[in-house]
């Protein structure tokens, strides 16, 4: 690995764990964008880029979410009967998102991706209001939506931060209160999606030295080396910085991602 290489893992993982903490959306987001440029000017095999960044993305967000959801308890921030409620739901959707994949050849990967930056941008530009304060929904409809943000998350790389606290604030909970509680889902669901790309890699020829299936250890070496210590800036922000104007241009940030990845 360059020095190159180093310094750019090294600040992909600062900016993804500030916005782990600050936005909620596990930095997945980014780091994805960033692997798949890094990757094929690594000269990686084109085949491969793409499910190499998914699946090494989300080995990063353990750590760095695991961080970030440490910052938002230590705020009692977190709703962790919702973190049980759905967690054992989001990891079981994380293993059919990685499955999912590889059924999928890079290209539509890639497009996939692409399609979930343009609901991501769109969701930042244009936030909700809270919906009716009620209880949240129990049995079936609480496991759909967990297996299906699961799926979708594992599927394009992210821990699900965007979904769930979606999600969660159109249930009528508040928006810093659903950004730590998302945060808090985070770890599981991408330890499972992370191990589903494990196994689907496995013995697949053409993958780089320093890799175990579908996620490249080097590179997960590297953004967790800052993602984890800048994690609880982002969560401190967030309870300081007017976090929806934040939303809203980064929104356009990830708009014009999403175009380059479809049309670029």
């Amino acid at each position: 690995m360059s020095w190159f290489e180093l310094a750019a893992y090294l600040g992909t993982g600062a900016v993804a764990g500030i916005l782990a903490g600050l936005l909620g959306i596990g930095g997945g987001v980014v780091v994805v964008p960033i692997l798949v440029w890094l990757f094929s000017t690594a000269g990686f095999v084109a085949d491969w880029i793409f499910h190499l960044a998914v699946g090494t993305s989300l080995a990063t967000l353990v750590g760095t979410g695991a961080a970030s959801a440490y910052s938002h308890h230590s705020r009692g921030a977190v709703r962790w009967d919702l973190v049980r409620a759905l967690t054992p739901w989001l990891v079981m959707g994380a293993g059919v998102g990685a499955a999912s994949a590889w059924l999928l050849d890079g290209s539509w990967l890639r497009r996939v991706f692409g399609l979930f930056l343009i609901y991501v941008g769109l969701n930042m530009l244009f936030t909700r209001a809270p919906g009716k304060i009620r209880a949240l929904p129990n049995g079936l409809w609480m496991r759909l939506v967990g297996i299906g943000t699961g799926a979708l998350s594992a599927l394009v790389g992210v821990a699900g931060g965007v979904l769930i606290a979606s999600f969660l604030t159109r249930s009528g909970l508040d928006m810093r209160r659903a950004v730590a509680t998302s945060a808090a889902c985070g770890p599981a669901l991408a330890a499972a999606g992370a191990a589903g790309f494990i196994v689907m890699g496995w013995g697949n020829e053409g993958l780089p030295p320093g890799s175990t299936g579908f996620v490249y250890w080097p590179a997960v070496a590297g953004i967790l080396l800052a993602s984890a210590p800048s994690a609880p800036l982002g969560a401190w922000l967030a309870h300081t910085l007017p976090v929806a104007v934040l939303k809203r241009i980064f929104g356009i940030l990830v708009l014009v991602v999403a175009a380059k990845l479809l049309f670029g």
